[in-house]
């Protein structure tokens, strides 16, 4: 399963405004792993125009740095070929969608969505999973206790990384689906990027309170049941 993580930063937040894309990062996963770093996509573009004061204060890419960059028109095939057929997950997705969209529009190449599989929103997953929280990227990069102190300043490419762990947090229970399944056999260069990427397991117990409380609400249902509830007959037969 080939999937990607994609990114873009923009001169200012509303399309209507005449924004444009200055920045574009895709990060290729396959079966739930990163692919090496060669196979991931990134390129600053000359928007034509200057970011907006809030915009550029978020990813502090000035129109002088962006001069010398090319136009959307010239990577778009490369881009294009790059996530073709691929599901792609985008953080609020529909802010991305409408800017890749417009700049597909200008050049006559349809909706972004044609050219791929399908596409995830891990904000709209979010906000299933975690009703009524904080769901941007930070916060979820603080619930899953992924590491962002190299976020100083918002990036396509360091947003994708973050938002690939971010994605497998949301998705933990599709790793079983995986388990024997090797994706790397014969790859050293993409097993090496992996390993040199994979984060221990945290594994976290429960305290002595978690435990007391445990401990009262299996006497409360022993009580309600006359004798043992079935929570403790089954730890005592092993299930």
């Amino acid at each position: 399963m080939r999937q990607i993580i994609l990114d873009t930063e923009t001169t200012g937040l509303r399309v209507d405004d005449g924004n444009r894309i200055l920045e574009i990062a895709a990060v290729e996963m396959i079966d739930r792993r990163l692919s090496s770093p060669d196979r991931h996509f990134h390129c600053y573009i000359n928007p034509g125009r200057d970011s907006e004061e809030g915009a550029l204060n978020v990813h502090g890419l000035t129109t002088e740095f962006l001069s010398d960059k090319p136009k959307f028109a010239q990577i778009a095939d490369e881009f294009l070929d790059f996530v073709a057929g691929a599901e792609v997950i985008i953080h609020n997705a529909p802010f991305d969608l409408a800017f890749l969209n417009m700049e597909m529009a200008k050049l006559g190449r349809g909706k972004f969505q044609d050219h791929v599989a399908n596409v995830i929103d891990t904000l709209a997953m979010a906000k299933d999973q975690r009703p009524g929280k904080r769901n941007n990227l930070d916060a979820l990069c603080d619930f899953f206790d992924i590491d962002r102190s190299n976020r100083t300043l918002h990036g396509a490419l360091i947003d994708c990384e973050l938002l690939s762990e971010v994605y497998l947090g949301l998705t933990r229970g599709q790793d079983s689906l995986m388990i024997d399944f090797d994706p790397y056999a014969g790859n050293d260069a993409a097993l090496a990027f992996a390993k040199s990427n994979r984060k221990p397991l945290r594994v976290v117990s429960a305290t002595a309170a978690e435990l007391a409380e445990h401990e009262a609400y299996l006497a409360a249902l022993d009580k309600s049941v006359k004798g043992e509830c079935l929570w403790r007959q089954m730890g005592k037969s092993g299930l």
